[in-house]
């Protein structure tokens, strides 16, 4: 699905995007043996540079795994100056911050604060309502599974081509945005489905989820996630922008081809934004190193008891990409040699990031591309690191 021909970034999932421009194929030393997997990250390295080659303006890359960890950096950061891009980058995440969302809800179910079957009316007493919309029939779960059939407010055609596209993104880059705005947008339509019906993502389902993070905790949803995961595991990267338009430094510029349509070669630096427009839905700011400790340490059971844990890696099947099921906050994707990892992805104006890892949190793959146009890359990186390995 996309407006023009640029991809929706964030809109849908970078591995369904990847797998439309891509024949899912693994590279011709394709394992299912995840225990022989490569050390020396080659394949990686070299697929790295390819979607450098590609036309994405730089990459980088950590993998951790039991040899260590490994650490890349391809390409401009600044293309005005040239300047590389750094391991250390912070970025946009997009919507790997459903799965911080995520946690926290299920951390608040272990503690009985919320149930994952209460309906969101209970928590968000007349929110979701008219056009068919009802809060009385959604679950919190089917929020996180993307299950609720809500609408998804980016793709009502008039907000997206406003706020990420060609003119409409240059004149309202740094407005102020409220959920309660962007809500209004998603309930000026009727569901697409009944609740529990299928899997659909939307991003009306992530604004109502840090809605409810916010009315159980009583405090602002960036601060439950910070109280309850940044500082625990000592994320000094990561943080929330606010109605701030900056990145925190060390970071490279994004970039967005706004206008595709009708200047195919014209790329726009979108890295001012403000924070707000994606608030609960993607606003989170990570690095590379950041996202792989807090992926180890929710797969590792550290943030999550067992309960809570196998309710988030309780899946629902992507009628949209098969191979691919999304649990809560988390997706699981059958690679095609066989082995099985666990993800998420994230697009938002300027940038697409991906974090892979395997069940036991032991061999992760965090990388981020600093422009949004070309999601092709996304699966052969990911076949490189999961599924070659080198000769001898």
């Amino acid at each position: 699905m996309t407006v023009g021909k640029r991809p929706r970034a964030g809109v849908i999932g970078l591995v369904a995007v990847a797998l439309t421009a891509t024949v899912f194929t693994g590279p011709a030393r394709a394992s299912g043996d995840a225990a022989a997997q490569a050390t020396d990250h080659q394949a990686t390295q070299a697929a790295l540079n390819a979607a450098v080659a590609a036309g994405v303006p730089g990459v980088i890359a950590e993998a951790r795994d039991a040899s260590g960890v490994w650490k890349s950096a391809v390409g401009v950061g600044d293309l005005k100056t040239g300047a590389p891009r750094r391991t250390d980058d912070r970025f946009r995440t997009g919507s790997i911050t459903n799965t911080f969302v995520a946690t926290v809800l299920l951390q608040m179910e272990a503690e009985g604060k919320i149930g994952l079957d209460d309906p969101v009316e209970r928590y968000l007493p007349g929110v979701v309502t008219g056009n068919g919309n009802d809060g009385s029939k959604i679950t919190v779960r089917q929020l996180l599974n993307h299950t609720s059939g809500l609408f998804d407010y980016l793709a009502d055609v008039p907000y997206y081509q406003t706020y990420t596209m060609g003119d409409g993104f240059l004149q309202h880059r740094y407005d102020t945005l409220t959920p309660e705005q962007r809500l209004k947008v998603a309930f000026s339509h009727p569901p697409l489905f009944a609740p529990g019906a299928r899997h659909s993502f939307s991003h009306t389902n992530d604004i109502l989820a840090a809605l409810i993070v916010e009315k159980v905790a009583g405090r602002p949803y960036p601060d439950e996630v910070r109280r309850r995961i940044v500082e625990p595991l000592g994320l000094k990267a990561t943080s929330n922008p606010g109605t701030g338009s900056q990145l925190p430094q060390p970071s490279s510029r994004g970039y967005s081809k706004l206008f595709y349509d009708t200047q195919p070669d014209r790329i726009d630096d979108v890295t001012e934004l403000n924070g707000s427009q994606s608030w609960g839905d993607g606003d989170i700011i990570s690095s590379v190193g950041d996202l792989n400790r807090f992926y180890r340490a929710l797969m590792g059971g550290r943030l999550l008891p067992a309960q809570q844990l196998a309710e988030m890696k309780t899946t629902v099947v992507n009628p949209d990409l098969p191979i691919s099921s999304y649990g809560l906050g988390i997706e699981k994707l059958t690679m095609s040699c066989g082995t099985t990892i666990w993800y998420h992805d994230g697009g938002v104006l300027g940038w697409l990031s991906l974090a892979a890892f395997t069940e036991d949190g032991r061999h992760e793959l965090t990388f981020d591309f600093n422009g949004d146009w070309d999601a092709s890359g996304i699966l052969p990186v990911l076949n490189a690191e999961f599924c070659a390995k080198t000769a001898g």
